[in-house]
């Protein structure tokens, strides 16, 4: 089972959105049938059988076994992923692209370049899968609590001077065999979270883990 599958399909985009299917879905992340299902959902098996061809249909689940039970067959399917990521392939017409306007403040381009990263690196785990060769990766993830709304544009400007210094140093498209790779660093307020569990914006944003030191 893969940690993470990302959904291209408008198809499999347009089934998983269903409730029903998708509290289907994160159940199957162990194996299950329609009847072992049925009563964790409040639904007849037969009910829960038509959800589950539906999620089948579009790759979502995938068959585990058959078993015998008296005069019928059940089928147990488990989900293909952990967890699952609409691509912004499924809107194509929609979706937002960053070549439209480039504006490194705007938190539109912001959305846009996630959007792009989360469609171009499915693409290339989809296509690692079928060679059958891992994906070279890499992502960072930190916080930092700036003072003031100077310091974060000054860190901003430090960071595109750094970033640039260094793709002046390794980029080098003309040299045989150049591998291309796309870098993309992104910078937002925190989340804080509420007494129920949701997350807000605010600017009383709460550590959920320790810090980096």
């Amino acid at each position: 089972m893969d940690e993470v599958a990302v959904i291209e399909d408008p198809a499999a985009a347009e089934v998983v959105l269903d409730p029903v299917r998708a509290g289907l879905l994160a159940a199957l992340v162990s194996p299950g049938s329609a009847s072992t299902l049925a009563a964790s959902v409040g639904l007849s098996r037969q009910k829960v059988n038509y959800h589950l061809h539906a999620l089948e249909r579009v790759g979502l689940i995938e068959l585990v076994e058959e078993r015998r039970k008296g005069n019928m067959t059940e089928r147990v399917l488990k989900a293909v992923a952990a967890s699952f990521v609409i691509s912004p392939a499924a809107l194509l017409p929609v979706a937002p692209d960053p070549a439209r306007s480039r504006d490194e403040y705007s938190a539109g381009w912001l959305l846009a370049l996630s959007a792009r990263l989360v469609r171009e690196v499915g693409t290339l785990v989809a296509g690692a899968r079928a060679a059958g060769q891992p994906l070279a990766t890499f992502a960072g993830d930190t916080r930092i609590d700036f003072a003031s709304a100077a310091d974060r544009a000054a860190f901003a400007r430090e960071l595109a001077a750094s970033v640039d210094e260094l793709v002046d140093r390794y980029h080098r498209p003309q040299a045989p065999g150049a591998r291309g790779h796309r870098l993309v660093l992104a910078m937002h307020p925190t989340l804080r979270e509420t007494g129920d569990g949701a997350a807000v914006s605010g600017p009383k944003a709460v550590r959920t883990s320790a810090p980096p030191t």
